[in-house]
Parts: structure tokens; sequence; C-alpha cells
């Protein structure tokens, strides 16, 4: 029997409820909510990934957002993480525009696919191990469908970590890694499977990262040049 579609695994991504403690956290969230968004309705459930089906560039990062994506209900949409990531990517050519305020803004995604290693909002921004492996399974599914992936960027340890755990629990071999901003690993040579991406590492553009410096746009604009570079030319979406 053939497995969903990407549409479909949107569906079952929305409809989850595999771990208590998220969904309680979630929907309180979206009762409360933040004064500043007391008109907005929070979207309150898992939020699936976003973008263009056909992408060569895949980022995974780590969850929504309390305020933003629990919020908005589209990846890095509503908070200071999305304004810092879309704007380098419309910078970079991925994005349609270089902000992102709400699921229904115009905001189009090209050749790149925004997920992540988990799906809901978690309390501190910390998914444990637990509620990580629950998520997995989306997370391959979307490796599986989204076939013309050549680079991967993960934002974050955690991202990176879930990743290269993801792939190994679908059989690939890969050695241990080791995160760091602007890493470059080659995963096709280091597992001798042809067909396996770019893995780029990249710092969170967490505003923990982005206001204390630790991480600038101009870094980003390096990250995102790389994977212009690594992208086979003759091999563009369309």
């Amino acid at each position: 029997m053939p497995g969903p579609d990407l549409e479909q695994l949107k569906q079952q991504v929305i409809a989850c409820r595999r771990c208590p403690r998220l969904v309680a956290w979630r929907e309180e969230i979206a009762q409360t909510k933040r004064r500043a968004y007391r008109d907005w309705t929070y979207w309150g459930r898992p939020v699936p990934g976003f973008g263009d089906p056909r992408a060569r560039l895949l980022l995974v990062g780590l969850a929504p957002g309390a305020h933003g994506a629990n919020r908005t209900g589209r990846m890095f949409t509503g908070d200071g993480s999305g304004d810092f990531l879309y704007a380098a990517l419309h910078r970079a050519g991925f994005a349609s525009q270089p902000t992102s305020r709400s699921r229904d803004d115009g905001l189009q995604l090209w050749d790149c696919y925004i997920t992540a290693v988990a799906r809901c909002a978690p309390p501190q921004n910390r998914p444990t191990a637990a509620e990580i492996a629950n998520c997995r399974p989306f997370l391959q599914q979307e490796i599986a469908l989204l076939r013309r992936v050549q680079v991967v960027v993960a934002l974050g340890q955690v991202a990176f970590n879930g990743y290269l755990r993801a792939l190994q629990e679908m059989g690939q071999p890969l050695p241990r890694l080791t995160f760091r901003h602007g890493a470059h690993y080659p995963l096709a040579e280091l597992a001798q499977r042809p067909g396996l991406p770019h893995l780029l590492a990249a710092y969170h553009p967490s505003r923990q990262n982005t206001q204390t410096g630790r991480l600038t746009a101009a870094m980003y604009d390096e990250l995102f040049h790389q994977v212009k570079r690594l992208l086979n030319p003759g091999d563009r979406a369309s």
C-alpha cells in the first residue's frame, strides 16, 4: 500500500496528539495568548512542513515557537527567528518576500522546504528525547517524499542530531559527526551511499543567538551562498 503524499502527511501531522505534555502546553498557550496577540486565533496544533515539494534545499529546525508558529500555523512565522531566517532566504533567492507574518500572507518558497524535528511548541523550547522520537517518523516520511533534496541545513544542534538520527534509523551507515556552525558534511561520501545530500550545520536563528551577535546576517548570507554553490545547476526545480 503506498504511503502518504506531502499533503496527506501534513494532515497526519496536524491531527497528532502523541505527546500529552506538548498537547497540554500548545493548547494552553493558544488560550492564554500573549497580550500583543490577544486578538489572534492561535493555531494551537502541530505545525506541518512548508515549502516547495520539488525543493533541492531542506531546512530542519527545532520546534514551533509558542507565540510564533504555534500562533500562525506555519514554520518560522510570526517571531524573531522567522524574521531573521526569511530575510536571509529572500536575499538568497529562496523566498518571495523577506517577512513572514501569517500563513496566508502570500509567502512562497522556491526550491526550499522547511520542517523541524518536533512539531509542537514545547515548554522552554525544549522537547524531550521521547517527544522528538515520537515526531521522527514524520521527518523520515518527509525525507522519503522530498526526493530532489541535495542540501540539508540543520538549524541548531538538536536539529542536526535529530536529522542524523532519522537517517540512521532509515538504514544509512553514518559516522559520528560534530555540530559546529558552518560545518559541511558530504553524506554520500561519508556513508558511501550515492544520493544522500550535503549536510550543513548552522546556528539556530533564535534571538538568543542573533541579539548577542553570535549569529549575524552576514553569517547566514555566507551559509546560503554555500548552499547555492553545492546545488547541482543542471537539476533546478521546475
